[in-house]
């Protein structure tokens, strides 16, 4: 189905790497493979299979799937697979989702209560770093000197230098996560010898600059959209990774970065070759992979790359109720994620705005209990059916989905525009062109001109659009809206449905504990 990935999970004799609990460990890991990775990397044809597991780092949670032979220990290993641990993340503590799931850590995670010994956030630190030392090794083994060594063809070199580009960008998208999520964290890369010493903690606008240098430094070594295979990086995703940061360098460094923002923006709208979806459904369906609007997705294949988390846990952990699970592709419902009342009243036209996907059969708008499935309404956004209706490869027990998550897509890239030209960085005509083309796909023929906006109007609109997308909680916080009393929504800072103010220190999640008393070099953050 996607075959340029389906190597991942025939990753050439890699075992399962180390169950870790501490990014001590993690960054100071050596990926171990079946064999002498000596033996593993004297063969340039065994290249795309490691780079594949980097690839797979963000999908998978071990070399078995859906469970057993764990990349990272866990009382459950789904919690810790990337997708699923940036969402809980990024999405359950916003007016976003609630889960009513009893999991210690996740109703801390919706009521604005987290600490540093929370399961979820300790998963994707782990996962975070974990992924980095997968990256440093392939970065560090790609070097024209390990090729010269090796006396490989000057065709094989040029080929694993753009792998080696791709995995210079997934070790940045991960370093771009740490720097959003955690602030100031440990640091290593390919230069750092494996385990010699403790790591160093860098500081949140230091890593900022590091990331900013290394996808400038691939932009031009990665293959261009229009001839990447499908599934991996291309030149656009990291001009939109640079364009994301910039939105949000205010927050990292003190510093805006709108125009920055505006222009890298611009690169991928005139250099990707991408274009809108015709309906807006068919970016969360099965056969996503053909969208001419995806500019970078995590790849899921229900008979491939099996997991407890990503697609399939965003498609069945949001059934339940009087919902059939059979309508979405799966065998049964898990019975967890539901939308907020503020989220539901950001749609002001819930007949014709095809965005407005909220199932309401059985279910009261209003959330006055976490655990109650039917309080508030459930949301199957993410669906194991295709955009014809054809259910996915694998819709038994294990409920395996083969959707793909669109971690970077075109309508986003439309917005951070619209936002920075409302900022006064860019043209206010070019960003209002950009939102009418997403209201025009939103209410189709019943669409009318969106006459002016402003950034109450893009921060309503990205919700609309990019929900459940893993945005909501870096945008809260760039418009000052996720701590204080200003904007409240069900159960944001405790027990009160309506919701109550939270502290600034919550924009930053702790550094869990272990790693703290493992590495003295580091500090926690305020207020934890």
């Amino acid at each position: 189905m996607k075959n340029t990935l389906k190597l991942v999970l025939f990753v050439v004799g890699l075992s399962a790497l180390a169950s870790l609990n501490s990014c001590t460990k993690q960054l100071n890991l050596k990926p171990k493979y079946g064999f002498n990775s000596e033996a593993v990397y004297k063969d340039p044809k065994n290249y795309i299979h490691v780079l594949a597991k980097l690839y797979a780092g963000l999908a998978t949670t071990g070399n078995q799937g859906p469970a057993g032979s764990p990349d990272i220990a866990s009382t459950d290993e789904g919690f810790s697979e990337y997708v699923r641990a940036l969402y809980n993340l990024q999405v359950l503590p916003t007016d976003e989702a609630v889960c009513g799931w009893s999991d210690i850590g996740i109703p801390d995670l919706c009521k604005s209560t987290w600490s540093a010994e929370n399961t979820f956030v300790k998963m994707m630190y782990n996962r975070i770093f974990f992924q980095i030392a997968l990256c440093n090794e392939f970065v560090r083994e790609t070097t024209d000197a390990k090729m010269d060594e090796r006396d490989f063809s000057d065709a094989d070199k040029a080929m694993i230098r753009t792998f080696r580009a791709e995995a210079r960008f997934l070790r940045a998208l991960s370093y771009s996560h740490a720097m959003d999520l955690f602030g100031n964290v440990p640091f290593v890369d390919e230069t750092d010898l494996v385990g010699a010493f403790m790591p160093e903690r860098i500081t949140r606008a230091n890593l900022f600059s590091y990331v900013e240098s290394e996808l400038k430094a691939v932009e031009n070594e990665l293959l261009p959209s229009t001839s990447v295979p499908y599934g991996r990086a291309s030149s656009s995703a990291a001009q939109f990774l640079l364009a994301r940061i910039y939105l949000n360098a205010e927050v990292y460094t003190g510093t805006q970065r709108y125009q920055d923002c505006a222009t890298y923006c611009s690169k991928v709208i005139t250099e990707g070759g991408f274009s809108l979806d015709d309906k807006y459904t068919d970016l969360f369906r099965t056969d996503n992979n053909t969208s001419p609007e995806i500019i970078f997705p995590v790849v899921f294949d229900a008979l491939y790359t099996q997991s407890y988390g990503g697609t399939t846990f965003l498609t069945c952990a949001s059934i339940g109720g009087s919902m059939v699970a059979a309508d979405y592709g799966v065998s049964g419902g898990w019975a967890g994620l539901r939308a907020p009342q503020q989220l539901v009243d950001k749609y002001a036209d819930s007949i014709s705005d095809g965005r407005y996907q909220f199932y309401k059969d059985g279910q009261v708008k209003e959330i006055t209990t976490l655990s109650t499935f039917t309080d508030g309404y459930a949301l199957p956004k993410y669906q194991n059916v295709s955009s014809t209706g054809q259910v996915g490869s694998n819709n038994g027990t294990s409920g395996q989905c083969d959707t793909d998550f669109p971690m970077f897509r075109l309508a986003d890239v439309y917005l951070m525009y619209a936002e920075c030209a409302e900022r006064g960085f860019g043209s206010k005509a070019t960003g209002l062109s950009y939102l009418q083309l997403l209201k025009d796909r939103a209410y189709g023929s019943n669409t009318s001109t969106l006459a002016d906006y402003d950034l109450q109007y893009i921060i309503d609109e990205r919700a609309r659009e990019l929900h459940w997308e893993c945005t909501r909680r870096t945008d809260l916080i760039r418009f000052d809206l996720f701590s204080g009393s200003t904007y409240l929504w069900a159960f944001k800072g405790g027990d009160d449905a309506a919701g109550t103010a939270i502290a600034p220190y919550l924009e930053l999640y702790p550094i869990p504990n272990a790693d703290l008393v493992l590495n003295t070099n580091l500090i926690q953050n305020p207020g934890y």
